[in-house]
């Protein structure tokens, strides 16, 4: 499996498991899986970019009125 893809998830398991301080979330995904720093800090800022896109996709479509909705389909 791909390094980023087993760092996100190690991050992603922190977040869900209510780590509210990046830096505590750094320093358990070094020590669980032995991966540098700055190799976790650079995957949690491409997961941040990705989960940025998606919330800009999911705003655009709340702009969109229930009328603009009816008249497009």
């Amino acid at each position: 499996m791909n390094q980023s893809i087993v760092v996100k998830n190690a991050i992603n398991i922190c977040l869900e498991n209510v780590f509210t301080n990046k830096q505590d979330i750094y320093t358990k995904v070094v020590d669980d899986l032995g991966v540098p720093r700055p190799t976790v800090r650079r995957v949690a800022r491409d997961l941040r970019n990705e989960l940025l896109r998606k919330i800009q996709v999911l705003q655009s479509e709340i702009r969109t009125t229930p009328k603009q909705i009816t008249e497009s389909n």
